[in-house]
């Protein structure tokens, strides 16, 4: 075996890692391949043996690749919803697993959306990946305790919107099946009671926000009248919905369960996006 060839089996063992730090960053799967894959032009452009530790030297190529695009994007004006990951309701696949480890749902990416991008990166490599300050400030061009305060704004922006999730699935599960039952009998009392009340619901068809426990039941109970067959899926590691109309995906719909209530509520109407997503899980 050559030093390339090598290198390669290296680096294809890092791949998975590189990819969940990545998406978390980025929120978009595509973006995401893209900075591994320059990260192994990168490499397999440098002298090996210049690299003490291959797994620190990829994640810190990776980091400075994802915190260029989000420059970019916020330099263009340009606003991005996360990318939907979808699973079958009784578990992640082993690769969607990896990407989606540490609880990072649908809730907690749309937040990570409202970062700065230094935020966003410095959070990302210390909350999620465990990575010392001192190897994050030259990422982010900042002083140790400079990338530490960036963290904690991050960090403070997502606690103030309870992004976190319950981990227990079969609550999540129990939750949405009850809100769902609860909007098909038109029992407003029962979709209130299941609902947070400072719960946020979300659309991305015209960029609509509902605040509020009977709010959102209201435009509940109006969804449910249009006669949607509801598959039970995982949405980004969490419990969620895929709504069909005619045989076809007429919405995707995230939930956060959190604190026993549900917290948030993300649909996902927009044509392309939808046409854009694996939804072979639903098949059989």
């Amino acid at each position: 075996m050559d030093k390339h060839e090598w290198l390669g089996e290296r680096f294809e063992e890092q791949r998975p890692r590189l990819r969940a730090v990545a998406y978390r960053m980025l929120g978009s799967l595509s973006e995401a391949e893209d900075a591994v894959q320059e990260a192994w032009l990168r490499l397999s452009e440098t002298a090996y043996r210049e690299v003490d530790d291959l797994r620190a030297w990829l994640t810190t190529v990776v980091a400075r690749i994802s915190l260029n695009i989000l420059r970019s994007r916020k330099t263009r004006g340009e606003t991005h919803l996360p990318d939907l990951i979808i699973d079958r309701a009784d578990g992640a696949s082993p690769e969607h697993g990896v990407l989606l480890a540490d609880g990072i749902g649908l809730a907690l990416l749309v937040v990570l959306e409202t970062l700065a991008p230094a935020e966003r990166v410095a959070f990302v490599l210390h909350d999620i990946f465990d990575m010392p300050f001192e190897e994050i400030a030259p990422i982010v061009e900042r002083t140790p305790a400079a990338a530490r305060q960036l963290a904690s704004r991050g960090r403070r922006r997502l606690q103030a919107r309870n992004a976190a999730p319950d981990a227990d699935m079969r609550l999540q599960r129990n939750l949405v099946d009850a809100f769902i039952a609860a909007a098909q009998d038109g029992d407003f009392r029962r979709l209130v009671a299941i609902l947070d009340p400072e719960v946020l619901l979300r659309a991305d068809v015209a960029s609509t926000e509902v605040r509020g426990a009977e709010q959102v039941a209201r435009q509940a109970q109006t969804f449910s009248r249009l006669g949607l067959l509801r598959c039970p899926v995982l949405v980004n590691g969490a419990a969620g919905l895929v709504a069909m109309l005619e045989g076809k995906p007429f919405a995707i719909m995230a939930f956060t369960v959190s604190g026993g209530k549900i917290t948030e509520i993300n649909i996902v109407r927009d044509p392309e996006r939808l046409n854009q997503l694996d939804l072979t899980v639903l098949e059989g």
